[in-house]
């Protein structure tokens, strides 16, 4: 111990600082049907309640844009859950013999 008995010798009086690191945010990326003339507008609603959690006035709402304007997007998504999302939709597509497509898309 130093002269004065209230600290210990180790302790300058400074200020202690965090030395956490900041963690960067992970990137996200957008899970985007794409329509097609083959795939029935209730397998797409399906779809999107199904894998992406959406209720049933929005998935239609979704399925309708994706008829309209020809794609439209499921959900937005970190890389691995985007990735596993397509791979679970497009693997129960293939076993009901739909073409569904799906893509992913950097936000």
């Amino acid at each position: 111990m130093s002269a004065d008995n209230n600290k210990p010798d180790d302790v300058d009086g400074g200020l202690a600082l965090d030395k956490r690191t900041k963690t960067k945010k992970p990137s996200l990326y957008r899970v985007v049907m794409l329509n097609d003339d083959y795939t029935p507008m209730e397998f797409v609603v399906l779809i999107l309640q199904r894998f992406f959690g959406h209720n049933s006035q929005v998935a239609q709402k979704i399925m309708l844009h994706v008829h309209q304007k020809g794609v439209g997007v499921c959900g937005v998504f970190t890389y691995e859950v985007a990735e596993a999302k397509i791979n679970q939709v497009m693997t129960f597509a293939r076993q009901n013999e739909h073409p569904l497509q799906l893509q992913m898309e950097k936000e």
